[in-house]
């Protein structure tokens, strides 16, 4: 496995990882499925500051450099690509507007995060010139707008991976207390136990340690409230605990 800080190294038309690093069994699983699509497995590490609503937010980031880089050489990765911030952002460098999608619910509560993520994704694709990349369910609603820019990149949509008690693996997860970390499974719990946006709500409202930001269930296709003609319905959660933001979503029955 090769570490890189140069673009010009990395082979082109591999199968892409982008990643902000603290990887953990998540990303691992993403690692996996990209070796199913190329020999050539390029996993990125890069905090990016644009997709962050807050100075503070972004420095309580986790890095794990290290860590990282031996995660991905035990999953197959051939190369790790640290980009410096130059590279992804000369100067004057425009940042793109996502989709409508990106004013709701993640977005609505983050403005300018989807952003970010359109910007740096986009940028991504342009210097390294992927075939695929592949992208966690957990952060649903990004996965749908990167689809919307994605060009001549497949897209790859990866299940999301839980801890043992449910929780969606997330880097932000080691931010929590023991006790908030315990408090958390309540929104796995919930989504699971829950067919209606009453039960839900009413199940996450059990944990007072949990403070809602939503808990709805949308059509797939436009984040709008489910109708008749709905296909395709997921519920989507988020909140806070310990002042850290946990989202999580699963799909619900297909309607007939």
């Amino acid at each position: 496995m090769k570490v890189v800080t140069d673009v010009g190294q990395l082979p082109s038309g591999c199968a892409f990882v982008p990643t902000m690093g603290a990887l953990h069994a998540g990303h691992a699983s993403l690692m996996s499925i990209a070796k199913e699509h190329s020999e050539n497995v390029v996993v990125s590490i890069f905090v990016n500051p644009l997709q962050f609503e807050n100075t503070e937010d972004l420095a309580k980031y986790p890095r794990t450099p290290d860590a990282d880089i031996e995660l991905a050489a035990m999953h197959g990765v051939t190369h790790v690509w640290l980009p410096p911030h130059a590279e992804i952002y000369p100067k004057d460098h425009p940042v793109l507007t996502a989709g409508p999608i990106s004013h709701l619910y993640e977005g609505k509560s983050r403005p300018g995060h989807f952003d970010g993520v359109v910007t740096v994704v986009r940028r991504f694709f342009d210097l390294l010139k992927p075939s695929t990349a592949i992208f966690g369910e957990k952060d649903f609603q990004q996965v749908k707008l990167v689809e919307e820019i994605a060009g001549d990149v497949k897209i790859i949509r990866a299940p999301i991976i839980r801890e043992a008690d449910g929780l969606a693996m997330s880097s932000r997860n080691i931010r929590l207390t023991p006790e908030g970390r315990a408090a958390a499974a309540v929104i796995s719990q919930a989504l699971f136990a829950s067919e209606t946006e009453s039960e839900l709500r009413k199940a996450l409202g059990s944990q007072p340690l949990l403070t809602v930001d939503y808990a709805d269930i949308i059509d797939e296709g436009n984040f709008l409230p489910v109708t008749r003609d709905t296909t395709h319905a997921r519920a989507i959660v988020a909140g806070w605990i310990n002042g850290v933001r946990l989202i999580d979503n699963r799909q619900m029955v297909q309607r007939s």
